[in-house]
């Protein structure tokens, strides 16, 4: 996929360290997609995945109120395809969720553009 693939996707980002989010958030924007969030507690991200339409998501494990195991579940329900960015190995996850695609931290922009390519469907 090439940078302009990516121009006008919506993608939900879910991530309460605002450092890091921000950085997502510029290097995705550099690419044209549209940002959904940052959002920062469990409970918003649930009604945003619930409720929104988007076309991936990068989902920090560890936010306010919890794990985002629950938001992850909506997502794979729905079938939109998401990240879970963790600095911990796959020992730490769920087993339902470790073949899951994943950013491990700390990761850079690169890596970031890299990882939505890679789960985002062509056009």
């Amino acid at each position: 996929m090439t940078p302009d693939q990516l121009a006008g996707r919506r993608i939900l980002v879910v991530e309460d360290e605002m450092m890091i989010a921000m950085m997502i958030e510029q290097a995705l924007a550099k690419f044209g997609c549209e940002i959904l969030g940052p959002i920062s507690k469990l409970d918003n991200a649930l009604q945003s995945a619930r409720e929104e339409t988007f076309d991936a998501a990068i989902l920090d494990v560890n936010i306010r109120g919890g794990r985002v195991y629950p938001v992850a579940q909506v997502l794979r329900t729905r079938g939109i395809p998401f990240l879970l960015a963790s600095g911990y190995g796959d020992w730490a996850l769920p087993e339902a969720f470790r073949d899951q695609p994943r950013l491990t931290k700390p990761f850079g922009s690169d890596d970031v553009l890299n990882a939505v390519r890679a789960i985002c469907p062509s056009r």
